[in-house]
């Protein structure tokens, strides 16, 4: 931090960050990586790459991770209060990933399998109730949700537009003709200057 002038010392800052009863921007953020965006990319991977093994392992891990994210729901606010909590959700999650110990394949033979056959009866009538009302949902406002669908197409291709603007600044469209570069200088004849 030196290099930037500053007189604090780089400890402080990172101390602050790092601190289990401080904030926890940075354990938050591991966590979202670990748990979320390393899986899905593993996940079209194992996809791309139409092994069956790495496509179960993955269908396992969110299995895992979706039934864990419902009782988070209804837990986080008591246990994120706690001060390693979110040291030991990482943790959590990086074992059910691992391929060594296989955290994803045991959490749901021990515990979702069991659980889910115990009460698949009634899940599957309230799965079947819930589908009816989202299918009713759906007919009943099929006109502002196909607005709302025409919306959101106009907005992303409109922020698609000013995205490919900014990556590539030197060719603009005008008139359905593109220019590349900055526009000539024509010069003029000394009258018009005068004019």
């Amino acid at each position: 931090m030196a290099m930037f002038g500053s007189n604090m010392p780089s400890e402080v800052g990172l101390g602050a960050l790092l601190c289990p009863l401080g904030s926890n921007v940075v354990i938050q953020t591991a966590c979202f990586s670990v748990g979320t965006v390393l899986p899905v990319y593993s996940t079209f991977k194992a996809i791309e790459s139409r092994e069956e093994d790495e496509q179960r392992k993955w269908l396992l891990y969110w299995a895992a991770y979706g039934s864990f994210s419902v009782v988070e729901l209804f837990t986080d606010k008591f246990l994120c209060r706690f001060p390693f909590y979110y040291h030991m959700k990482l943790a959590f999650l990086v074992w059910l990933q691992l391929p060594s110990v296989d955290g994803a394949r045991d959490f749901y033979i021990n515990l979702l399998r069991p659980f889910l056959r115990r009460h698949q009866c009634r899940l599957d009538q309230l799965m079947g109730f819930l589908y009816g009302k989202m299918a009713k949902f759906v007919s009943a406002r099929h006109t502002e949700i196909e607005f709302t669908r025409t919306f959101l197409m106009k907005i992303w291709e409109s922020a698609s537009h000013m995205v490919q603007n900014i990556i590539n600044p030197r060719k603009r469209q005008i008139n359905g003709a593109a220019i590349d570069g900055p526009l000539e200088h024509v010069e003029t004849s000394e009258s018009e200057d005068k004019e």
